[in-house]
Protein backbone atom coordinates (compact mmCIF):
# COMPACT_ATOMS: atom_id res chain seq x y z
CA UNK A 1 0.00 0.00 0.00
CA UNK A 2 1.78 3.35 -1.34
CA UNK A 3 1.30 6.13 1.60
CA UNK A 4 0.55 10.28 1.11
CA UNK A 5 4.20 11.40 2.31
CA UNK A 6 5.98 9.94 -0.87
CA UNK A 7 3.58 12.70 -2.63
CA UNK A 8 4.69 15.42 -0.77
CA UNK A 9 6.50 17.09 -2.97
CA UNK A 10 3.54 17.22 -5.98
CA UNK A 11 0.48 16.33 -4.50
CA UNK A 12 -2.89 18.64 -4.05
CA UNK A 13 -3.98 19.31 -0.66
CA UNK A 14 -6.41 16.93 0.89
CA UNK A 15 -8.64 17.12 3.83
CA UNK A 16 -7.04 18.73 6.82
CA UNK A 17 -4.90 20.82 5.66
CA UNK A 18 -7.47 23.10 3.19
CA UNK A 19 -7.71 25.63 6.32
CA UNK A 20 -4.54 26.63 6.61
CA UNK A 21 -3.81 26.75 2.86
CA UNK A 22 -6.74 29.27 2.78
CA UNK A 23 -5.11 31.35 5.78
CA UNK A 24 -1.81 31.21 4.00
CA UNK A 25 -3.25 32.32 0.77
CA UNK A 26 -5.27 35.60 2.17
CA UNK A 27 -1.82 36.61 3.51
CA UNK A 28 0.18 36.32 0.44
CA UNK A 29 0.55 40.21 -0.59
CA UNK A 30 0.02 39.51 -4.70
CA UNK A 31 -3.13 37.73 -4.47
CA UNK A 32 -4.16 40.29 -1.97
CA UNK A 33 -3.41 42.99 -4.49
CA UNK A 34 -4.97 40.51 -7.20
CA UNK A 35 -8.74 40.68 -5.06
CA UNK A 36 -8.56 44.19 -4.75
CA UNK A 37 -8.81 44.83 -8.04
CA UNK A 38 -12.01 42.96 -8.34
CA UNK A 39 -13.71 44.77 -5.46
CA UNK A 40 -11.32 47.69 -4.97
CA UNK A 41 -14.44 49.21 -3.45
CA UNK A 42 -14.07 46.61 -0.30
CA UNK A 43 -11.26 47.31 2.50
CA UNK A 44 -8.75 44.59 3.00
CA UNK A 45 -9.84 43.53 6.49
CA UNK A 46 -13.89 43.29 5.45
CA UNK A 47 -12.88 41.38 2.41
CA UNK A 48 -10.69 38.73 4.05
CA UNK A 49 -13.67 38.34 6.64
CA UNK A 50 -16.27 38.08 4.15
CA UNK A 51 -14.25 35.32 2.19
CA UNK A 52 -13.20 33.86 5.43
CA UNK A 53 -16.92 33.50 6.02
CA UNK A 54 -17.82 31.59 2.88
CA UNK A 55 -14.58 29.09 3.88
CA UNK A 56 -16.89 27.99 6.55
CA UNK A 57 -16.96 24.46 6.01
CA UNK A 58 -14.93 23.92 3.55
CA UNK A 59 -13.15 20.81 4.22
CA UNK A 60 -11.59 19.51 0.87
CA UNK A 61 -10.92 20.48 -2.19
CA UNK A 62 -14.24 19.13 -4.13
CA UNK A 63 -15.70 21.30 -1.29
CA UNK A 64 -13.51 24.41 -2.59
CA UNK A 65 -14.64 23.41 -6.31
CA UNK A 66 -17.70 23.49 -5.48
CA UNK A 67 -18.59 26.70 -3.64
CA UNK A 68 -15.96 29.11 -5.38
CA UNK A 69 -14.69 27.79 -8.87
CA UNK A 70 -17.82 26.24 -10.04
CA UNK A 71 -19.61 29.62 -9.88
CA UNK A 72 -16.54 31.00 -11.66
CA UNK A 73 -16.69 28.33 -14.34
CA UNK A 74 -20.28 29.03 -15.06
CA UNK A 75 -19.91 32.53 -15.16
CA UNK A 76 -16.89 31.68 -18.06
CA UNK A 77 -19.35 29.28 -19.86
CA UNK A 78 -22.16 31.86 -19.86
CA UNK A 79 -20.45 34.85 -20.87
CA UNK A 80 -17.25 33.51 -23.03
CA UNK A 81 -18.98 30.64 -24.91
CA UNK A 82 -22.56 29.87 -26.49
CA UNK A 83 -22.26 26.46 -24.38
CA UNK A 84 -20.56 23.51 -22.92
CA UNK A 85 -22.31 20.20 -23.69
CA UNK A 86 -21.27 16.75 -22.00
CA UNK A 87 -21.47 13.17 -24.43
CA UNK A 88 -20.98 10.24 -21.86
CA UNK A 89 -23.31 7.93 -23.33
CA UNK A 90 -20.25 5.46 -24.12
CA UNK A 91 -19.48 5.35 -20.15
CA UNK A 92 -21.00 2.61 -17.66
CA UNK A 93 -23.92 3.54 -15.90
CA UNK A 94 -22.42 2.95 -12.55
CA UNK A 95 -20.89 6.41 -12.12
CA UNK A 96 -18.78 5.29 -9.17
CA UNK A 97 -15.70 4.22 -11.66
CA UNK A 98 -13.14 6.09 -11.42
CA UNK A 99 -11.48 7.07 -14.60
CA UNK A 100 -8.35 8.62 -15.93
CA UNK A 101 -9.30 11.24 -18.90
CA UNK A 102 -7.41 11.39 -21.67
CA UNK A 103 -7.72 14.22 -23.95
CA UNK A 104 -6.64 16.42 -26.89
CA UNK A 105 -5.64 19.92 -24.78
CA UNK A 106 -7.39 23.24 -26.25
CA UNK A 107 -6.72 25.43 -23.29
CA UNK A 108 -4.07 25.68 -20.54
CA UNK A 109 -6.94 26.23 -17.84
CA UNK A 110 -10.28 25.51 -18.88
CA UNK A 111 -9.58 21.97 -20.35
CA UNK A 112 -10.25 20.42 -17.14
CA UNK A 113 -12.21 22.97 -15.46
CA UNK A 114 -14.79 22.83 -17.90
CA UNK A 115 -14.77 19.00 -17.51
CA UNK A 116 -15.28 19.19 -13.70
CA UNK A 117 -18.55 20.73 -13.83
CA UNK A 118 -19.93 18.94 -16.68
CA UNK A 119 -18.65 16.04 -14.45
CA UNK A 120 -21.14 17.71 -11.45
CA UNK A 121 -23.98 18.35 -13.77
CA UNK A 122 -24.53 15.07 -15.32
CA UNK A 123 -23.93 13.67 -11.91
CA UNK A 124 -20.70 12.18 -11.19
CA UNK A 125 -19.75 11.94 -7.62
CA UNK A 126 -16.53 13.86 -8.18
CA UNK A 127 -14.08 15.99 -10.18
CA UNK A 128 -10.51 15.59 -11.95
CA UNK A 129 -7.34 15.98 -10.40
CA UNK A 130 -4.61 17.30 -13.21
CA UNK A 131 -1.16 18.13 -13.81
CA UNK A 132 0.00 21.51 -13.82
CA UNK A 133 3.47 22.58 -14.77
CA UNK A 134 5.82 24.19 -12.33
CA UNK A 135 6.25 26.75 -14.88
CA UNK A 136 3.16 27.78 -15.19
CA UNK A 137 3.13 28.30 -11.00
CA UNK A 138 4.98 31.64 -11.38
CA UNK A 139 4.07 33.03 -7.83
CA UNK A 140 3.75 31.25 -4.43
CA UNK A 141 -0.24 32.17 -4.58
CA UNK A 142 -0.69 30.38 -7.87
CA UNK A 143 0.68 27.58 -6.62
CA UNK A 144 -1.15 27.49 -3.44
CA UNK A 145 -4.62 28.05 -4.84
CA UNK A 146 -4.01 25.40 -7.79
CA UNK A 147 -3.07 23.01 -5.02
CA UNK A 148 -6.34 23.43 -3.22
CA UNK A 149 -8.00 23.12 -6.67
CA UNK A 150 -7.05 19.40 -6.95
CA UNK A 151 -3.87 20.42 -8.68
CA UNK A 152 -0.77 18.16 -8.50
CA UNK A 153 2.66 19.48 -9.95
CA UNK A 154 4.02 18.43 -13.06
CA UNK A 155 7.96 19.61 -12.90
CA UNK A 156 9.73 20.76 -16.44
CA UNK A 157 12.89 22.02 -18.16
CA UNK A 158 14.58 18.81 -16.26
CA UNK A 159 17.85 16.83 -17.09
CA UNK A 160 17.03 13.32 -18.34
CA UNK A 161 17.98 11.90 -14.80
CA UNK A 162 15.50 14.42 -13.05
CA UNK A 163 12.87 13.48 -15.96
CA UNK A 164 12.45 9.96 -15.57
CA UNK A 165 12.66 10.38 -11.45
CA UNK A 166 9.95 12.52 -12.07
CA UNK A 167 8.09 10.31 -13.92
CA UNK A 168 8.15 8.19 -11.98
CA UNK A 169 7.10 9.89 -8.90
CA UNK A 170 3.98 11.53 -11.17
CA UNK A 171 3.22 8.14 -12.78
CA UNK A 172 3.17 6.56 -9.13
CA UNK A 173 0.87 9.33 -7.87
CA UNK A 174 -1.56 9.25 -10.49
CA UNK A 175 -2.31 5.24 -9.54
CA UNK A 176 -2.11 6.06 -6.09
CA UNK A 177 -5.24 8.67 -6.67
CA UNK A 178 -7.15 6.49 -9.10
CA UNK A 179 -6.78 3.33 -7.06
CA UNK A 180 -6.41 4.12 -3.47
CA UNK A 181 -7.64 7.84 -3.15
CA UNK A 182 -10.30 7.04 -5.96
CA UNK A 183 -10.56 10.16 -7.65
CA UNK A 184 -10.62 10.59 -11.61
CA UNK A 185 -7.67 11.85 -13.32
CA UNK A 186 -7.33 14.39 -16.54
CA UNK A 187 -4.04 14.33 -18.54
CA UNK A 188 -3.18 15.83 -21.99
CA UNK A 189 -2.48 13.08 -24.86
CA UNK A 190 0.93 15.14 -25.03
CA UNK A 191 3.27 17.97 -23.55
CA UNK A 192 1.40 21.13 -24.38
CA UNK A 193 -1.38 21.86 -26.58
CA UNK A 194 -1.02 21.07 -30.67
CA UNK A 195 -0.33 24.24 -32.33
CA UNK A 196 -2.12 23.31 -35.49
CA UNK A 197 -4.82 21.54 -33.60
CA UNK A 198 -3.74 18.11 -35.13
CA UNK A 199 -4.15 16.38 -31.97
CA UNK A 200 -1.74 13.09 -32.03
CA UNK A 201 -1.04 11.11 -28.67
CA UNK A 202 2.54 10.88 -27.65
CA UNK A 203 3.75 7.51 -27.19
CA UNK A 204 5.85 9.10 -24.08
CA UNK A 205 2.55 10.01 -22.18
CA UNK A 206 1.45 6.50 -22.05
CA UNK A 207 4.59 5.04 -21.36
CA UNK A 208 4.77 7.61 -18.59
CA UNK A 209 1.21 5.98 -17.04
CA UNK A 210 2.87 2.56 -17.37
CA UNK A 211 5.87 3.00 -14.82
CA UNK A 212 3.49 3.35 -11.66
CA UNK A 213 1.27 0.26 -10.85
CA UNK A 214 2.13 -3.31 -10.84
CA UNK A 215 1.81 -5.99 -13.83
CA UNK A 216 2.94 -5.58 -17.31
CA UNK A 217 2.71 -2.78 -19.31
CA UNK A 218 -1.45 -3.22 -20.36
CA UNK A 219 -1.83 -3.86 -16.68
CA UNK A 220 -0.61 -0.97 -15.59
CA UNK A 221 -2.60 0.65 -18.06
CA UNK A 222 -5.53 -0.72 -17.23
CA UNK A 223 -5.37 0.09 -13.44
CA UNK A 224 -5.98 3.65 -14.43
CA UNK A 225 -9.25 3.25 -16.81
CA UNK A 226 -8.26 5.31 -19.30
CA UNK A 227 -11.40 7.19 -21.24
CA UNK A 228 -10.04 9.14 -24.88
CA UNK A 229 -11.91 12.39 -24.56
CA UNK A 230 -12.34 14.18 -27.10
CA UNK A 231 -12.67 18.38 -27.04
CA UNK A 232 -14.24 20.64 -29.46
CA UNK A 233 -14.21 24.49 -29.40
CA UNK A 234 -15.67 26.37 -32.83
CA UNK A 235 -13.21 29.09 -32.34
CA UNK A 236 -9.81 28.81 -30.56
CA UNK A 237 -9.39 32.30 -28.75
CA UNK A 238 -5.72 31.69 -28.93
CA UNK A 239 -6.03 30.66 -32.65
CA UNK A 240 -3.80 34.29 -33.47
CA UNK A 241 -1.07 33.71 -30.65
CA UNK A 242 -0.58 30.49 -32.25
CA UNK A 243 -0.33 31.63 -35.53
CA UNK A 244 1.75 34.35 -34.60
CA UNK A 245 4.43 31.93 -32.51
CA UNK A 246 4.47 29.92 -35.79
CA UNK A 247 6.06 32.91 -37.88
CA UNK A 248 8.28 34.13 -34.88
CA UNK A 249 9.74 30.50 -34.82
CA UNK A 250 9.97 30.69 -38.70
CA UNK A 251 11.79 34.14 -38.58
CA UNK A 252 14.01 33.00 -35.22
CA UNK A 253 14.03 29.03 -34.63
CA UNK A 254 15.74 30.08 -31.77
CA UNK A 255 12.45 32.02 -30.36
CA UNK A 256 11.05 30.91 -27.28
CA UNK A 257 7.94 31.98 -25.42
CA UNK A 258 8.39 34.17 -21.67
CA UNK A 259 6.69 33.57 -18.83
CA UNK A 260 4.71 36.56 -19.99
CA UNK A 261 3.83 34.84 -23.18
CA UNK A 262 2.09 32.41 -21.07
CA UNK A 263 0.68 34.23 -19.05
CA UNK A 264 -1.22 36.18 -21.98
CA UNK A 265 -2.02 32.55 -23.25
CA UNK A 266 -4.01 31.34 -20.04
CA UNK A 267 -5.65 35.02 -19.93
CA UNK A 268 -6.93 34.92 -23.74
CA UNK A 269 -7.90 31.07 -23.12
CA UNK A 270 -9.95 32.01 -20.43
CA UNK A 271 -11.68 35.50 -21.61
CA UNK A 272 -11.60 34.77 -25.18
CA UNK A 273 -15.00 34.07 -27.58
CA UNK A 274 -14.92 30.51 -28.11
CA UNK A 275 -18.21 29.85 -29.78
CA UNK A 276 -19.84 26.49 -29.10
CA UNK A 277 -17.86 23.69 -26.51
CA UNK A 278 -18.28 20.00 -26.58
CA UNK A 279 -16.66 17.16 -24.74
CA UNK A 280 -17.48 13.64 -26.18
CA UNK A 281 -16.11 10.27 -23.83
CA UNK A 282 -15.54 7.32 -26.16
CA UNK A 283 -15.34 3.82 -24.55
CA UNK A 284 -13.06 3.58 -21.84
CA UNK A 285 -9.79 1.47 -23.63
CA UNK A 286 -10.31 -1.45 -21.02
CA UNK A 287 -12.87 -2.76 -23.72
CA UNK A 288 -10.35 -3.50 -26.12
CA UNK A 289 -7.01 -3.11 -24.87
CA UNK A 290 -6.47 -6.99 -24.22
CA UNK A 291 -6.03 -6.42 -28.14
CA UNK A 292 -2.95 -5.32 -28.25
CA UNK A 293 -1.60 -7.58 -25.37
CA UNK A 294 0.54 -9.55 -27.07
CA UNK A 295 2.58 -7.05 -29.23
CA UNK A 296 6.49 -6.22 -28.46
CA UNK A 297 6.79 -3.09 -26.00
CA UNK A 298 7.00 -0.85 -28.41
CA UNK A 299 4.59 -1.86 -30.99
CA UNK A 300 2.05 -1.79 -27.89
CA UNK A 301 2.87 2.06 -27.09
CA UNK A 302 2.59 2.74 -31.28
CA UNK A 303 -0.32 0.95 -31.41
CA UNK A 304 -1.62 2.11 -28.57
CA UNK A 305 -1.43 5.30 -29.30
CA UNK A 306 -3.33 5.07 -32.78
CA UNK A 307 -6.15 3.51 -31.25
CA UNK A 308 -6.93 6.50 -28.77
CA UNK A 309 -6.06 8.65 -31.83
CA UNK A 310 -8.65 7.66 -33.81
CA UNK A 311 -11.41 7.60 -31.22
CA UNK A 312 -10.48 11.05 -30.27
CA UNK A 313 -10.60 12.12 -33.89
CA UNK A 314 -13.96 9.81 -34.65
CA UNK A 315 -15.65 12.29 -31.77
CA UNK A 316 -15.14 16.09 -33.11
CA UNK A 317 -18.03 17.83 -33.13
CA UNK A 318 -17.20 19.61 -36.39
CA UNK A 319 -18.43 23.19 -36.84
CA UNK A 320 -19.26 25.39 -39.82
CA UNK A 321 -15.83 27.14 -39.73
CA UNK A 322 -13.52 23.99 -39.96
CA UNK A 323 -15.42 23.08 -43.09
CA UNK A 324 -14.92 26.71 -44.39
CA UNK A 325 -11.09 26.76 -43.24
CA UNK A 326 -10.69 23.31 -45.52
CA UNK A 327 -12.28 24.42 -48.38
CA UNK A 328 -10.51 27.20 -48.85
CA UNK A 329 -6.92 25.79 -48.19
CA UNK A 330 -7.91 23.16 -50.58
CA UNK A 331 -9.75 25.79 -53.24
CA UNK A 332 -12.47 23.72 -53.42
CA UNK A 333 -16.13 23.64 -52.26
CA UNK A 334 -16.81 20.07 -51.93
CA UNK A 335 -17.85 20.45 -48.30
CA UNK A 336 -20.14 23.34 -48.86
CA UNK A 337 -23.01 21.37 -47.69
CA UNK A 338 -22.12 22.01 -44.00
CA UNK A 339 -22.17 26.15 -44.31
CA UNK A 340 -24.08 28.75 -45.45
CA UNK A 341 -22.66 32.22 -46.95
CA UNK A 342 -23.90 33.65 -43.59
CA UNK A 343 -21.41 30.87 -41.82
CA UNK A 344 -18.38 32.11 -44.44
CA UNK A 345 -19.32 35.69 -43.78
CA UNK A 346 -18.90 35.44 -39.88
CA UNK A 347 -16.09 33.64 -40.15
CA UNK A 348 -14.12 35.59 -42.36
CA UNK A 349 -15.01 37.91 -39.87
CA UNK A 350 -13.63 36.02 -37.42
CA UNK A 351 -10.54 35.85 -38.95
CA UNK A 352 -10.05 39.23 -39.98
CA UNK A 353 -10.77 40.66 -36.10
CA UNK A 354 -7.75 37.79 -34.81
CA UNK A 355 -5.44 38.45 -37.33
CA UNK A 356 -5.73 42.42 -36.63
CA UNK A 357 -4.79 41.30 -33.05
CA UNK A 358 -0.95 40.35 -34.00
CA UNK A 359 1.43 43.09 -34.06
CA UNK A 360 4.97 41.52 -34.65
CA UNK A 361 7.91 42.84 -36.78
CA UNK A 362 7.38 41.47 -40.77
CA UNK A 363 3.77 40.05 -40.11
CA UNK A 364 2.96 37.67 -42.97
CA UNK A 365 -0.32 38.29 -43.56
CA UNK A 366 -0.78 35.71 -46.11
CA UNK A 367 1.44 33.07 -43.55
CA UNK A 368 -0.86 33.78 -40.70
CA UNK A 369 -4.14 33.39 -42.24
CA UNK A 370 -2.85 30.07 -43.56
CA UNK A 371 -1.91 29.10 -40.39
CA UNK A 372 -5.01 29.70 -38.82
CA UNK A 373 -7.50 28.10 -41.33
CA UNK A 374 -4.84 25.19 -40.90
CA UNK A 375 -5.73 25.07 -37.10
CA UNK A 376 -9.20 25.05 -38.10
CA UNK A 377 -9.52 22.59 -41.04
CA UNK A 378 -7.23 19.59 -39.38
CA UNK A 379 -10.42 18.35 -36.78
CA UNK A 380 -12.30 18.19 -39.98
CA UNK A 381 -9.04 16.14 -41.91
CA UNK A 382 -8.31 13.71 -38.88
CA UNK A 383 -12.42 13.02 -38.71
CA UNK A 384 -12.35 12.00 -42.30
CA UNK A 385 -9.16 9.38 -41.90
CA UNK A 386 -11.40 8.18 -38.47
CA UNK A 387 -13.92 7.18 -40.85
Amino acid sequence: MVKREEFDEIRPFEEGEMQQAFEELLADRQFSHLLQGFVPWLPKGLRNGVLKLLFTGIKTPLDFQKRFMKPIVWHIIHKHTDGCSFGDKALPADKSLRYTFLSNHRDIVLDSAFLDVMLVKNGYPTTVEIGIGDNLLIYPWIKQLVRMNKAFTVRRGLTAHEMMRSSQLMSSYIHYAVTQKHENIWIAQREGRAKDSSDHTQDSVLKMLAMGGEGDFADKLRDLNIVPLTISYEFDPCDYLKAQEFQQKRDNPAFKKSKQDDLDNMRTGIFGYKGRVHYQCAQPINTWIDELRELPKNEFYAALSQRIDHELHRNYRLYPCNYIALDELEGTTAHASQYTEKDKARFEKYLQGQLAKINIPNKDEAYLRERMLTMYANPVRNYQAAQ
